[in-house]
């Protein structure tokens, strides 16, 4: 049995639903095909939005934890880990289901099942519930098939047991302790969130610092205040194996130069996540990989120029907005290919966009001393404190700090990171400025109300417009 579609999208989930709608507009023949067991993508189901939603849980309760500082009397009863699971249920339930009714509702054809490519221009499609395989042709295609969590080779972890995210959202109740493996995003938000509704928390990760990457100072500043809330930091570590003592998780390591050992109830591994690569048969179309990465131009196309790629799959940075994106671009440059036109639109990847919702929270914007300097880009950069900073100081939140980097010459903006409260609110005004090339000096021409957390920005750019050019 074979088909033809104008464009045929691998996934449903951010990028592959964006993709689509936008084909669909553009006035193509498309069909989607996921053979997620439930429909809706990582975001909606299993990450984004239910890591979220159990946040805000813990969010609250650590405002308990601190009433009397404010003035406030109030007794906690503790924390009924199950009611917050339902509460995140019942709010991720209406989410997949508009995304569930999006994907049926008519503009393409979804086909429930497993796509591998026997060609470049043709894929088999596996149903979900069996029966016999499908053949599908079509002129363009996207892959957006996600990711899919990354499980380390520790001598004995998948003989003791292991959590991963997904059983961590899921859980109507937890462990008294839990040693969390990883460092980065996922790791810090779940770290939050179990020690925030009651659990004994270590962190155990292999880098230097947390979120490898980003500027090492914000790395110090959760170091220190997770440590504050008894979090166990342990950076710079080398697992050596992973045991089963009495029941418990034993996991010894090396640190410093000397051994060292957490015994907890269990362990979440949260290294990270890998493109979701493996299965699709991208061989077979000549689709060329970068370990598990899927090698993409800036206009979204893969090594086999009519088929493009969007999301987790290939790009630099795993995050939804930039999934979304990359879909769209490539539902119109397709759009272009079929129509005999230069395909011309690309990705702009200057305003790379990062958040953590840990507390305090991180986040990013743009380029950082570090890439910089390897670019040979002259440059400035000033921060500020948020423990000097009328608002963020009645509001009891004075960890952490803002920092602004600009072109030494021009004064355009070229990054920008915080770490402290509602930083992945407050990083958007700096996105907003740097979307415009904004300089710092006609940053400091816009007016911010007092007192605000967003008006901590205009500190250094008071400052770096001392240090730059004229511009603006």
């Amino acid at each position: 049995m074979t088909d033809d579609f104008d464009f045929l999208v691998l996934g449903g989930g951010s990028a592959g639903y964006a993709a689509a709608r936008t084909a669909a507009a553009e006035g193509m023949r498309v069909a989607v095909v996921d053979g997620a067991e439930e429909l809706g993508g990582l975001c909606i189901l299993r990450g984004c939005m239910p890591s979220k939603a159990l946040i805000e849980s813990a969010n609250r309760n650590l405002a308990i934890r601190r009433a009397e500082e404010f003035g406030l009397r109030v007794e906690s009863r503790g924390v009924d880990v199950t009611a917050v699971r339902d509460r995140k249920r019942a709010l991720i339930a209406g989410f997949a289901g508009y995304r569930q009714g999006q994907l049926q509702d008519g503009r393409f054809v979804l086909h429930r099942g497993h796509a591998r490519f026997k060609n470049a221009h043709a894929v088999e499609i596996t149903p979900r519930e069996g029966g016999a395989g499908v053949e599908i042709r079509a002129r363009t295609f996207c892959v957006a098939a996600g990711s899919v969590s990354n499980v380390p080779e520790i001598p004995g972890l998948r003989e003791a047991g292991f959590w991963t995210s997904d059983d961590v959202l899921d859980a109507g109740s937890l462990p008294q302790s839990i040693a969390v493996l990883g460092g980065g995003a996922i790791a810090l938000e779940m770290a939050h969130y179990l020690e925030g509704v009651g659990c004994k928390v270590a962190l155990i990760q292999r880098g230097p610092q947390f979120l490898t990457g980003q500027d090492r100072a914000c790395s110090e500043v959760i170091e220190n205040a997770f440590t504050h809330r008894g979090i166990g930091c342990h950076l710079d570590t080398n697992i050596h194996r992973v045991s089963q003592v009495h029941g418990r998780r034993h996991i010894e390591f090396r640190q410093g130069g000397h051994e060292r050992s957490v015994t907890v109830d269990q362990i979440l591994v949260a290294m990270g996540r890998h493109p979701a690569t493996e299965h699709l048969g991208l061989q077979h179309a000549h689709v060329g990989l970068a370990g598990r990465k899927i090698i993409v131009t800036p206009t979204m196309q893969t090594t086999q120029p009519h088929i493009f790629a969007a999301g987790d799959v290939c790009s630099p940075l795993d995050v939804v907005h930039v999934a979304i994106q990359q879909g769209e671009i490539a539902a119109r440059n397709a759009r272009r290919m079929l129509r005999g036109e230069p395909v011309s639109e690309e990705f702009d990847g200057r305003l790379r966009l990062f958040g953590v919702f840990s507390h305090p929270q991180v986040a990013a914007v743009g380029a950082g001393e570090v890439e910089l300097r390897a670019e040979g880009v002259p440059f400035v950069s000033a921060s500020y404190p948020f423990d000097d900073h009328g608002k963020s100081m009645v509001m009891g939140e004075t960890e952490g700090f803002v920092k602004m980097i600009a072109h030494r010459d021009s004064g355009e903006i070229l990054g920008a990171c915080c770490v402290g409260p509602e930083a992945t609110e407050i990083i958007h005004e700096v996105v907003v400025a740097m979307h415009h090339r904004c300089t710092v000096r006609q940053f400091m021409a816009i007016p911010h109300y007092h007192p605000t957390l967003s008006e901590i920005w205009t500190y250094p750019a008071e400052e770096l417009a001392e240090q730059t050019g004229s511009g603006g």
